[in-house]
């Protein structure tokens, strides 16, 4: 079960952002990509990868049986080009998180997911003409194991 909240989260977070309207990013992918090498008319571009899933055990019982919960952190790398990189970089940001913060189940909450959120945002310095951010977005959720 955990692998297919897994699954369903990292497709919910590309759809929603491929979505954002104002600005509106051109590549969203989970693919990696070699920035350098995109296209002036591929930006803005955002790459999103999970790097961290916790687990715990939240209830007691038979081996293998039972509650366990998971926090998964995703990295949200956005990039932009071109001329005013601080404001375009600004722009990208908040309307990631305004979309993001949309819905903080992610449109899962029946499959076990019960809370999201952007728990950080980094800049990371580029030389012009690319600016870039890194959000961490973190995504908790819980499931039953069954025995099998």
């Amino acid at each position: 079960m955990a692998q297919n909240i897994r699954q369903q989260v990292s497709e919910n977070i590309v759809s929603v952002l491929q979505q954002l309207t104002d600005p509106r990013p051109v590549l969203v992918t989970r693919e990696p990509f070699v920035v350098q090498e995109l296209a002036i008319t591929q930006f803005p571009a955002i790459l999103v990868t999970p790097i961290r899933e916790d687990r715990e055990t939240i209830t007691m019982g038979i081996p293998g049986v039972g509650r366990r919960m998971g926090t998964i952190e995703y990295q949200i790398q956005g990039f932009v080009r071109g001329n005013e990189l601080d404001r375009k970089r600004n722009d990208l940001i908040e309307a990631i998180e305004e979309a993001l913060d949309s819905d903080r189940y992610r449109g899962l909450v029946t499959q076990g997911v019960i809370d999201s959120q952007i728990i950080a945002i980094e800049i990371i310095e580029r030389q012009p003409p690319l600016a870039e951010f890194r959000i961490t977005f973190q995504v908790k959720y819980n499931y039953l194991r069954t025995a099998t």
